[in-house]
């Protein structure tokens, strides 16, 4: 991997970031090329226009996630073109410890589901 220089190999090897650089590979910490959050904040500020600052695209979308969450505790949250959020509630149920294989009782819960909705199934 490392290049020879008379035969020998690199006493200190280059860094790694080196190597990705010259292979015109970027190093990621995001394997699944998931959007993150200052992604998003990134890709709001470009929508709103030039004059928009990331500190407003930031409490723009957190408006937004507040809104959301604060409805959710009320019932679905409809977003038409996009998708619903409903609560769901989890009975209670006995699951299976992975390292022991004891079994375990497993308390009741409350999660968020998301169903989308066609027009962004078509997009897709």
């Amino acid at each position: 991997m490392f290049e020879k220089q008379n035969g020998q190999r690199h006493k200190n090897p280059p860094h790694r970031s080196f190597i990705l650089a010259r292979a015109a590979i970027k190093p990621t910490t995001n394997p699944f090329n998931l959007m993150n959050k200052a992604q998003l904040i990134e890709a709001v500020q470009i929508n709103l226009g030039g004059e928009t600052s990331k500190r407003a695209a930031s409490d723009a979308l957190d408006a937004v996630l507040d809104a959301i969450a604060k409805g959710l505790k009320k019932g679905p949250v409809q977003l038409i073109g996009f998708g619903t959020f409903k609560p769901v509630a989890r009975k209670a149920r006995t699951g299976r410890n992975p390292k022991t294989g004891a079994a375990m009782k497993i308390k009741a819960s409350k999660t968020v589901r998301f169903v989308t909705s066609a027009a962004l199934k078509k997009s897709l």
